[in-house]
């Protein structure tokens, strides 16, 4: 039987994050959402994911240091910065891809919990930070971006 502890390192919430120098969301052709420059993340996730494993993984997007400083060093966080966040949700990032040569979903969570976690982590982002706009849950979207760099974190809870 696993314990608690074991089971969040299986079941980690998940952030795709993507430095960009801009990107958007597109839904049935009409813009949806977009941003200059700054930070795209896919957010997944998964059964074992509660809200604060959003507060925990929205404290590292913010504070992650992937933003160049006068050294071109990567020292300085989005809120360092003050540039976009565009927040995209991604069910896809749940996948079991260790078999076989298709994905599996099992780690996901379901569609009811994975929209109000996201829609926690979103309102969150918005109180802790002005600059946030994002996708839609559940719709067909097509995302845009150019990656600045490329630079690109998978950051878990």
């Amino acid at each position: 039987m696993l314990d608690f502890i074991s089971i969040k390192a299986i079941f980690p919430m998940i952030a795709l994050l993507q430095r960009v120098k801009r990107c958007s969301v597109h839904i049935n052709e009409k813009l949806v959402a977009d941003c200059e420059s700054g930070l795209l993340v896919f957010l997944g996730v998964e059964k074992q994911d509660e809200q604060s494993n959003a507060d925990r993984l929205l404290e590292r997007v913010l504070a992650y240091r992937v933003f160049e400083d006068s050294e071109g060093k990567m020292n300085l966080s989005l809120r360092q910065q003050n540039t976009g966040l565009l927040i995209v949700p991604q069910f896809t990032l749940a996948a079991d891809t260790t078999k076989g040569m298709r994905p599996s979903f099992t780690p996901a969570a379901s569609a009811e919990k994975a929209e109000n976690l996201y829609n926690y982590f979103v309102m969150q982002a918005k109180q802790e930070y002005k600059k946030v706009s994002t996708g839609r849950f559940g719709a067909d979207m097509q995302v845009s971006l150019v990656n600045d760099g490329p630079v690109t974190f998978w950051l878990e809870s």
